[in-house]
């Protein structure tokens, strides 16, 4: 079997990163869609599932002899959807609303292929840590909340930041990798053959 190249329909660097661990070929190709145009309505898998699959279906429809994933990723606390910062103040107001409690983290992967678009979700359970007011001023001093869902990242020094997690790391990040490879698996590409 040919197998068509892959489009991720993001310009996410972690996104792409995670990607890049495997030998894959594929392009990477931002969407044109609005995420605005689709309202939170205090569901977290039907929203990111309409979100990916918005996604995928635009960069799809000028690439339609092409493979194309596409994935959005939330961050919700007690039915409160937390968007990317708009000020380091409102990053801020997420840090310490999620200081010393659970939220979770859903991300939807769609996969589009021949017109049909299939679409999965992954949701992981992180505590955070106290964070005392210091710490967060510390942590945004370093200038990468400002597109982070929640206002964070797991990876590098936002580990400082995470106490525990239940589920999967890689859908924390962005883009959970077994989640995909079972979406992949069933439009005939099989990750294992492409390890480094």
């Amino acid at each position: 079997m040919t197998i068509l190249p892959l489009i991720l329909a993001s310009e996410s660097p972690r996104r792409k990163q995670i990607l890049q661990y495997f030998t894959i070929p594929f392009e990477s190709i931002p969407h044109t869609f609005d995420e605005k145009s689709i309202p939170w309505q205090g569901s977290p898998h039907p929203y990111v599932n309409s979100l990916a699959g918005e996604k995928a279906k635009n960069v799809a429809a000028t690439h339609p002899d092409r493979i194309v994933i596409a994935a959005d990723t939330i961050v919700v606390i007690n039915g409160e959807l937390l968007t990317k910062p708009l000020s380091r103040s409102d990053a801020k107001r997420m840090l310490q609303q999620l200081s010393g409690t659970w939220h979770s983290v859903v991300t939807a992967i769609a996969v589009a292929r021949d017109g049909q678009v299939s679409c999965r979700t992954d949701e992981t359970r992180v505590l955070m840590q106290v964070l005392p007011e210091s710490r967060i001023e510390k942590y945004l001093d370093l200038n990468i909340w400002s597109d982070k869902a929640g206002g964070y990242a797991i990876q590098e020094a936002g580990s400082l930041l995470v106490q525990r997690i239940d589920g999967c790391y890689y859908n924390v990040i962005g883009l959970p990798v077994g989640t995909l490879c079972s979406m992949l698996e069933e439009v005939g590409i099989d990750m294992w053959n492409y390890l480094r």
